[in-house]
């Protein structure tokens, strides 16, 4: 009963239909909307770079020959180019497929400590596989170079290569630097966004 003796009814909208405060969806202002949504840009296009580079890197090895002698896989570093890369173009796309869900639906794949952590961690590991592919790979050219004073189309396309390695690298470790970013808010908020 209210002070003037009525009944009190209850609303026809309750104002809160969830059961748990956990299905609470977060608040975000249109500003922070806006930002949340330009940094999953930023990591989407960041990621598509070193998609791209990284396959470049590794066909462009794979379609290296030169006649009958050398080949690419008669060097254990060019071979290690091309794995390399090929892992990380395939990394990236698979972070282009989550970062593409995460645009599009809001919300990431896996459960979101989970996530963060995976983008962290394998960014960081295969940042450095393709560095050290990169280096092993730069290093074998320069011998080849030093010992065949006319270097044909085979040196010249695996220094392409090895430069379109080093490219992937630069933008995976930019992604990197990103997800670390996510961490950190992540450890900070409870959430992968600092607003």
């Amino acid at each position: 009963m209210t002070r003037n003796g009525s009944v009190e009814t209850p609303s026809p909208r309750p104002r809160i239909h969830q059961t748990h405060p956990q299905d609470t969806p977060p608040f975000h202002s249109t500003v922070s909307q806006r930002k949340l949504r330009r940094f999953n840009h930023f990591i989407f296009v960041f990621r598509l770079a070193a998609f791209c580079f990284s396959l470049s890197a590794a066909v462009f090895m794979l379609v290296n020959k030169s006649g009958s002698h050398p080949r690419w896989y008669d060097f254990s570093a060019f071979r290690f180019v091309v794995a390399a890369n090929g892992i990380v173009a395939l990394y990236s796309l698979f972070e282009m497929v989550a970062s593409a869900w995460e645009i599009a639906r809001g919300s990431t794949l896996f459960p979101e400590i989970f996530q963060v952590w995976f983008d962290f961690g394998h960014d960081q590991v295969f940042a450095y596989l393709l560095l050290s592919a990169g280096s092993a790979g730069a290093e074998l050219a320069r011998q080849l170079r030093g010992i065949n004073a006319t270097c044909n189309a085979f040196c010249v396309q695996s220094d392409i290569a090895v430069a379109l390695g080093f490219a992937g690298f630069l933008f995976l470790m930019i992604s990197s630097l990103l997800s670390g970013f996510r961490v950190v808010c992540f450890m900070i908020n409870g959430s992968r966004f600092h607003v």
